[in-house]
């Protein structure tokens, strides 16, 4: 190869030269190195036409060339590369190792237990009040045809979802109460007529039935105290009326008080909650349900990703006692309770009522109910609503500055009782 031709084919500059002449070479080198050497081949050449470049004879001389001053090389004219760096220092470990791909495989097992429901009402008059220049003529029958059709309207749509084959189904109360008619939907399409068992103004919580020539399928109930903020929830319903959705998030927050009852402990979930989602299950990743869909803040009607739901701790003993009577009983002592900064003190306590027959008295400080410390007037409260009338809680009390047990047996809590 001449000098021009050297010049030219350097003068290029292209990548592809320049690693085509790296390849021919290396290949050479390689060549050259593992080709056992003969008797006269002992002492390399010092000429450029030496056989570690038997491609091309006077490449080595190209790169040699091409070499920036200073820069070291190896014996065969290939520049050495600069050491490795030492290694970045390592990160701390990951907390999250592992997190579903997708959904799908829960929302197939779950998915055929949640329903639809859809709510109508009659109208309240009951009278469509024919105006009397059509009595008697042939439109009178066309006028009562359509005030009949115009007296059922569908008023609201809900969820729930089925926790026995017979055809057993929750949902929030506020769904159902005060319907004529109650329509489930399953998630095959399939349209059945249901009937309220019974509800539960306290907890919202109502069961209604189907009845179905087939076993339906079903869901379980999970333990909503092993659920803890960050773990992964999955919701399901029938948000807006649009039909069977579901949606996924994590739990957002575990105790909320939002103020509407004793039994107040909702379960705060980020996964987006709409209208019609009311009553539907909340999910874990085992596919039990560990909450029931109850409540959303919303400033301009949508999801915020801020919803609440009813633990299964408190549900799962209501629907079972609905089921069985017709009704859920709560505790009662008929007192008024004082929440300090430090302690819990009764403020006041009804005549007659099961607190005072107990032994309690006003200005007691409360410090223990069946031996668990009392942290705040909502706790006490739950824990008495929660409480089986006519059985006995343990109260200790600091009276007097003296510690006092007493014994109280749990009333029945009234209808209209707020505490």
């Amino acid at each position: 190869m001449s000098r021009s031709f050297q010049a030219a084919a350097v003068g290029a500059g292209t990548a592809t030269v320049v690693t085509v002449g790296l390849m021919f070479a290396m290949r050479g080198y390689l060549v050259r190195t593992q080709t056992p050497p003969t008797p006269a081949q002992e002492q390399p050449s010092k000429s450029p036409t030496s056989s570690h470049s038997f491609l091309f004879p006077h490449f080595p001389a190209i790169i040699a060339d091409h070499i920036p001053a200073g820069e070291k090389t190896n014996g065969h004219g290939i520049p050495v590369q600069p050491p490795v760096p030492p290694a970045a220092p390592a990160l701390p470990p990951i907390l999250v190792q592992s997190g579903p791909l997708s959904f799908s495989p829960l929302v197939r097992n779950v998915i055929p237990a949640v329903v639809n429901i859809a709510i109508t009402q009659n109208s309240p008059d009951g009278h469509d009040h024919m105006p009397p220049q059509i009595k008697g003529t042939p439109l009178e029958k066309r006028y009562h045809d359509r005030m009949k059709r115009k007296q059922e309207e569908m008023v609201g749509a809900g969820s729930g979802f089925i926790v026995d084959a017979s055809g057993i189904i929750v949902t929030n109360r506020h769904v159902v109460g005060g319907a004529d008619k109650v329509v489930v939907s399953l998630s095959n399409g399939h349209e059945m007529p249901a009937r309220l068992l019974g509800a539960d103004p306290l907890t919202d919580i109502a069961v209604i039935k189907v009845d179905s020539p087939d076993p339906l399928p079903y869901v379980a109930w999970g333990d909503s105290r092993q659920t803890e903020i960050g773990d992964w929830i999955l919701v399901a319903g029938n948000p807006f009326g649009f039909g069977s959705s579901v949606t996924a998030g994590i739990v957002s927050a575990v105790g909320r008080d939002l103020g509407i009852g004793s039994l107040d402990d909702f379960i705060q979930l980020d996964a987006p909650i709409n209208p019609g989602n009311s009553g539907g299950p909340a999910f874990n990743m085992r596919g039990q349900v560990v909450a029931v869909n109850a409540a959303i803040v919303t400033p301009a009607g949508g999801s915020v990703g801020i919803g609440f739901g009813i633990p299964s701790e408190i549900v799962a003993p209501i629907v079972a006692e609905i089921e069985a009577t017709g009704h859920a009983e709560h505790g009662w002592l008929g007192i008024t309770l004082d929440d300090g900064e430090t302690q819990v003190g009764i403020d006041s306590v009804d005549t007659g009522g099961p607190g005072q027959k107990g032994g309690l008295r006003r200005g007691d400080i409360v410090k223990q109910v069946d031996g668990v410390p009392v942290g705040s007037a909502r706790m006490l409260l739950r824990s008495i609503a929660a409480a089986r009338p006519d059985t006995i809680l343990t109260f200790t009390v600091l009276r007097n500055k003296l510690i006092q047990t007493l014994p109280v047996h749990v009333g029945h809590r009234p209808l209209e009782s707020d505490d």
